[in-house]
């Protein structure tokens, strides 16, 4: 299991293994100049290499992150998606990285590594933040909860598990009125539930929506742009006939506004 969660932290920053499979074709859409311009960002010249594969431009806008904005982002991993988040939000905005205490655990070489990396003043504006999976403590309200491949992890007996009721509920209550949840993770067999979530790492779209609406908030929007209708959903995601090129769900979640 260790090794599995190590693995799942640092995969997507890894070259993705050859596939045979081509993802699913997915509609284009206009990326705002500030998203374009971050991810030009000379300091992410090694990230830019996946940029197409991981589809940022299209994760960026459908996420809705602006200029100005505070933005959480749970379990950040190797940072590839925090260091675009930083130049979008620029100086007047700031990105809370949460890092459960129970994922840490398993990666202390990673967290160091993050701190770092927030220590260097190109991300003045990224704070790390350390506490136990169950809990969400940021100082400021959000504009945007943002999550990759992670949510199925809060289900895990290494990870707690964690009540996902009350965890739902504390990203709710992170949020300013009108603020967004998005949620992107492997695809599971529909009907599977919760049931792939330690072994395959994956989780039927059907309960993640199931769960955050249940918290309050209302569904509103989801993306194909990682979609693969070539991955069987039945085997692990670090498989190397598949890994890097899962099939992927994007949803978007709103706090109403009232």
């Amino acid at each position: 299991m260790r090794s599995a969660v190590l693995a799942a932290l640092i995969a997507l920053a890894l070259p993705a293994a050859a596939v045979t499979a081509a993802p699913a074709a997915h509609t284009h859409v206009r990326v705002p100049a500030y998203v374009l311009k971050a991810m030009h960002d000379p300091a992410r010249k090694a990230d830019m290499v996946n940029d197409k594969r991981r589809q940022m431009a299209a994760v960026m806008t459908f996420a809705e992150v602006k200029p100005g904005q505070t933005v959480v982002e749970l379990v950040p991993g190797t940072g590839y998606w925090t260091r675009v988040f930083s130049q979008i939000v620029g100086t007047h905005g700031h990105v809370y990285t949460i890092w459960p205490d129970q994922m840490a655990k398993y990666d202390g070489k990673s967290l160091a590594e993050w701190r770092q990396l927030s220590a260097i003043p190109h991300y003045a504006n990224v704070s790390v933040l350390e506490q136990p999976a169950a809990d969400l403590s940021v100082p400021a309200k959000a504009d945007l909860v943002f999550t990759v491949q992670n949510y199925h992890d809060y289900h895990d007996p290494f990870m707690g598990p964690v009540n996902m009721a009350q965890f739902d509920k504390k990203v709710y209550d992170t949020l300013k009125p009108g603020g967004l949840f998005v949620v992107i993770d492997h695809v599971a067999p529909a009907g599977s539930g919760t049931a792939d979530t330690n072994t395959l790492h994956r989780i039927d779209p059907a309960v993640v929506k199931k769960e955050v609406e249940g918290a309050g908030f209302v569904f509103a929007g989801k993306s194909d742009a990682l979609r693969n209708p070539h991955d069987p959903h039945t085997i692990p995601v670090f498989d190397k006939s598949i890994r890097g090129h899962t099939d992927q769900f994007m949803y978007r979640f709103r706090k109403p506004a009232k």
